[in-house]
């Protein structure tokens, strides 16, 4: 990485018994083999750990793409790599607000970007409060308006990019529909506002799967 670049983690830490997204159960974290265990299979002072973890792909910050929505839709394995990393990238700002419209969009190339939203729900993250009612989402609207323009990717720094309370969930679907994959669950977009940044949010290609953790991440310009 340049000197000139800084790098900003855009992802939450998954830890054992988590929750991320209310219903769901959190990851169990565990050794499939201890040091302990493993000192008897190896020479004096030599010693490994191979851990174990269960979980549900939707833990932590994730990705889904159009198999998540659609049934026989692409799935992680079939969606290029391309699609998750080194996009340029953009991030508006939508704080105090629940309904995000298009007007937030308005005079933003996103076409092919990776068009990150900052809500700054993430404050709530490992708290009640984060899974409420009143958090913040994409409306239809704003989807179709995403939709028509196509950019590479869409993130958000909530607990769903839709309204929870509605169950025809319209960002997703049209979202999806269009090939264009959501990160949901990020953390630290203030960090990117204003710069100029490639993100990247490679999930593992897991076939027959439409959704799964990433570590997402910005390369930020120097601009001092």
């Amino acid at each position: 990485m340049s000197s000139k670049r800084k790098l900003v983690d855009l992802s939450h830490v998954v830890r054992h018994g988590m929750t991320t997204y209310p219903g769901l159960p959190g990851p169990v974290i565990e050794d499939h083999m201890s040091f302990v265990d493993s000192r008897p299979k190896y020479s004096p002072g030599t010693e490994f750990q191979i851990g174990r973890i269960t979980l549900v792909a939707n833990t932590g910050t994730y990705v889904d793409v159009p198999s998540h929505r659609f049934d026989g839709g692409a799935d992680l394995s079939e969606v290029p790599l391309s699609t998750f990393v080194d996009l340029e990238g953009v991030v508006v700002s939508a704080t105090g607000r629940a309904g995000i419209g298009p007007e937030v969009f308005e005079g933003i190339d996103v076409t092919d970007k990776a068009v990150l939203v900052h809500t700054g729900w993430d404050q709530h993250w490992g708290t009640p409060a984060y899974g409420d009612a009143g958090h913040p989402f994409l409306t239809a609207e704003a989807t179709a308006w995403l939709a028509e323009r196509r950019p590479a990717i869409v993130g958000i720094d909530s607990v769903n990019i839709d309204d929870m309370a509605d169950l025809g969930r319209p960002a997703h679907t049209g979202l999806l529909h269009a090939g264009i994959p959501c990160v949901e669950h990020m953390t630290g977009l203030e960090q990117v506002v204003g710069t100029r940044f490639r993100f990247h949010a490679a999930p593992i290609a897991v076939a027959g799967m439409g959704t799964f953790s990433v570590r997402a991440y910005a390369l930020v310009d120097d601009q001092g």
